[in-house]
């Protein structure tokens, strides 16, 4: 089923934290007006109306190298995680990185890991961390029942996973409007070549590549900089294709007008925009899946966003 969405007043946010070189690991694309549009148009699906609040999205999916420097921090101030995650599809399962996959996408960590990181670096970045229980902060990714209970504050201004609303309206923005739903993020004709630039797909791709890199010619002797690829329209990367994303919303077969934070309850978690893997082959910026939120596999990743509260 293919879904989409919409967006308006694009603006490059200058907040990140910088790992390594010139690369930002964190910068932020946000959305601040024009948010209100119809989900699932032009998509196979029952359109549904939705009422945004200003965003910002990160314009790259989490890197091994944040993840672990986060994880690593996190640990010491009593978080916990189920899985250590890996640098893409062939990393050392919770190794340090190394300089060729520190830029990898982060895998092998389920949804609960990414929420109680999501947490993890608010804290650490002196942030309101927007995942709670019962009004406790969630440190532990390992009491999935707690996870699958949690709240999430979207008036807080603390790092957590897109709503899939948040994550299609980033994906399928153009400045003037929307692409379509049955294209590559970023595609700009419905021809697979163009919208192979756009994305790494089990279709010209073996392996996860290095965030921010689509469209660039794979060479095993020289390791790509991250960002020198295809962004999409709003000038965020790989938002089809390379990892699947995970996004908050339980998922619902049809969409409702008025969820517009998804529905309140489910038994598996949204994800989108494909990945490198054949098991999921759908990556254009409508697509959608959905899977358990204590599965992980090594082409499950994320990307953050953040409610714009000033």
């Amino acid at each position: 089923m293919r879904k989409f969405f919409v967006i308006a007043g694009i603006l490059l946010c200058s907040q990140f934290l910088t790992f390594a070189g010139e690369f930002k690991a964190l910068s932020f694309v946000s959305f601040k007006s024009g948010l209100s549009f119809m989900i699932g148009s032009d998509s196979g699906a029952n359109p549904a109306k939705r009422e945004l609040k200003p965003f910002a999205m990160n314009k790259f999916e989490t890197t091994y190298e944040l993840w672990y420097q986060i994880r690593v921090k996190a640990e010491k101030l009593g978080y916990n995680f189920q899985n250590p995650g890996q640098a893409g599809i062939f990393g050392k399962y919770g190794a340090e990185p190394l300089e060729e996959n520190q830029y990898m996408p982060v895998t092998t960590i389920s949804w609960y890991d990414a929420i109680v990181w999501c947490n993890a670096l608010s804290e650490i970045n002196g942030r309101t961390p927007c995942y709670t229980y019962k009004g406790e902060v969630i440190r532990d990714s390992s009491n999935t029942a707690v996870c699958d209970l949690c709240e999430c504050n979207f008036k807080s201004n603390g790092y957590r996973l897109p709503t899939e609303a948040e994550w299609e309206f980033a994906s399928r923005k153009t400045k003037n409007g929307f692409q379509k739903g049955s294209c590559v993020s970023g595609q700009k004709d419905n021809l697979l070549e163009e919208g192979l630039l756009f994305a790494w797909t089990s279709e010209n791709a073996n392996r996860t590549r290095i965030v921010g890199t689509a469209g660039i010619p794979f060479d095993p002797n020289n390791i790509a900089e991250p960002g020198t690829g295809n962004a999409n329209f709003a000038g965020i990367f790989d938002m089809s294709g390379n990892v699947m994303e995970y996004c908050w919303d339980w998922f619902k077969a049809e969409y409702d007008d008025n969820e517009n934070y998804g529905p309140a309850s489910g038994y598996e978690r949204v994800s989108r925009g494909g990945s490198i893997s054949r098991f999921t082959p759908f990556y254009f910026a409508g697509d959608r899946y959905s899977y358990d939120p204590n599965e992980y596999y090594n082409f499950f990743g994320f990307r953050i966003c953040y409610t714009c509260t000033e």
